[in-house]
């Protein structure tokens, strides 16, 4: 999971807001060459193995205690894998931690995993994008950091997978071809939801306070 490179997607998608189109093409395309090789070496190694990975094969629910304690222990692993200084872990640590929490009722009540996303990286960034400008803490780390863990890397895997089964199966089924563009499509919508969720209000907040310093001086 910490190999997938969920801070050049989200990084890239920030860069579109503002129109630096080329730095968000170039930080897309390679996050996209990372997602190609780890699911490359993913499906070598399962192959070599004899071992294919199910596409389209519905997650195992998990009670909310445990989905809030993996995902603090996930927004920990990120802070040392971007090396942020430890007495920054307490914010992302804990809005993380309860975007989990709400991201598993969202899912619980019906709603879908990009709406759970959305839902999740919103709290998120109207959260954390203040904390950011009042203790002048990077909103890319601690905010990132928070929902990285969201990012829809196995659904990549399995459309990866159901790629490689369509290429070397000769009789195609629609069972395979249907889960496995409902997999790729799962993956993006979740990447845009939480690309909205997470951006959107960091712009907003920042208009708001480039506002309210111009009326002051």
């Amino acid at each position: 999971m910490i190999l997938v490179p969920g801070p050049h997607v989200l990084n890239g998608m920030m860069d579109f807001s503002v129109a630096r189109i080329n730095l968000g093409v170039s930080r897309v395309a390679y996050a996209g060459l990372v997602i190609l090789a780890i699911s490359s070496g993913l499906l070598l190694g399962l192959g070599l193995l004899g071992v294919s990975l199910p596409v389209g094969e519905p997650g195992r629910a998990v009670p909310l205690w445990l989905d809030v304690i993996a995902a603090g222990v996930a927004v920990v692993a990120f802070s040392i894998f971007f090396s942020m200084p430890w007495r920054m872990w307490g914010w992302p640590v804990a809005v993380g931690m309860l975007a989990h929490a709400l991201r598993w009722w969202t899912l619980a009540v019906g709603g879908g995993a990009a709406t759970g996303a959305f839902v999740a990286c919103l709290v998120v960034g109207l959260t954390l994008a203040p904390v950011a400008h009042r203790r002048h803490m990077p909103y890319a780390a601690i905010g990132f950091a928070s929902v990285v863990s969201m990012m829809p890397g196995v659904f990549l895997f399995r459309m990866a997978s159901g790629l490689l089964q369509l290429a070397n199966n000769a009789h195609t089924t629609l069972d395979l071809l249907g889960a496995t563009i409902t997999d790729g499509m799962t993956a993006v919508t979740i990447i845009l939801a939480m690309g909205f969720g997470i951006i959107v209000p960091k712009i907003a907040i920042d208009r708001l306070t480039d506002s309210a310093t111009r009326l002051k001086s």
